[in-house]
């Protein structure tokens, strides 16, 4: 894996894919923290438990089943459009314009897509809020994934299937490292964004991570900066 990346690597590129939280945003801004804490508010009421009790479930299914939702899903029978609700109505407003990104993505061409384990109205609100959503042409969640999260490998498939997506011709930016190894076997150029969750660097050890981005607008700056002609 590298730090730096050089046009010549990613010329061929039309699909720009990125994943929503803790991506599209810094970790730093602690987003996340809302929805995690929603979920195990959402779990004690769902199966009568303290807090306390349910967290300890919410990690396990998410170790277990990938998601909490699914683990949910699975264990319980539990629906999902009422868990998906509760955990996505969160309050975006500390998060800053990402003015540096945005115009990243303004100079890359091709199409762009978000990619996320989340809800579609989560992920319009936030990249609303970030004032990028202009720039993707289609938010792939959850709903269309049928539920099932990343890194489910028929989850890719059916992205690029419905999508009409050429993997050799993409590249995928997820902080989960382990949610890149199936981008990389269909032939997807890979750029992780580490975080300091411990679940970001789940399979951070491999080949299936091509590049690392501390920062997603300077490295995605810097490699703009290599092309001919900048």
């Amino acid at each position: 894996m590298s730090n730096t990346a050089h046009w010549s690597e990613f010329e061929d590129i039309n699909v720009w894919i990125f994943d929503l939280d803790n991506t599209l945003y810094p970790s730093h801004s602690n987003l996340f923290a809302q929805i995690d804490q929603k979920m195990g508010e959402f779990v004690s009421r769902y199966l009568q438990v303290e807090l306390a009790e349910a967290k300890a479930i919410q990690k396990k299914y998410f170790r277990e089943h990938k998601t909490t939702l699914n683990g949910l899903m699975k264990v319980h029978g539990m629906p999902p459009d009422d868990f998906l609700d509760y955990v996505h109505d969160i309050d975006v407003s500390n998060l800053e314009k990402a003015e540096r990104l945005s115009l990243a993505l303004d100079q890359l061409e091709g199409r762009k897509i978000i990619f996320t384990n989340g809800t579609c109205e989560h992920a319009t609100n936030v990249s609303r809020q970030l004032g990028i959503d202009h720039h993707f042409e289609h938010i792939f969640d959850i709903r269309q994934c049928d539920f099932l999260p990343k890194p489910e490998l028929s989850v890719y498939q059916k992205l690029v299937s419905d999508l009409e997506i050429h993997p050799q011709q993409a590249v995928l930016f997820e902080d989960m490292a382990k949610n890149l190894k199936p981008a990389h076997e269909m032939g997807m150029k890979t750029v992780w964004i580490p975080t300091q969750e411990h679940w970001s660097h789940d399979l951070s050890d491999g080949d299936h991570i091509h590049h690392v981005a501390e920062d997603l607008p300077d490295w995605l700056h810097s490699l703009l900066e290599t092309r001919p002609g900048f």
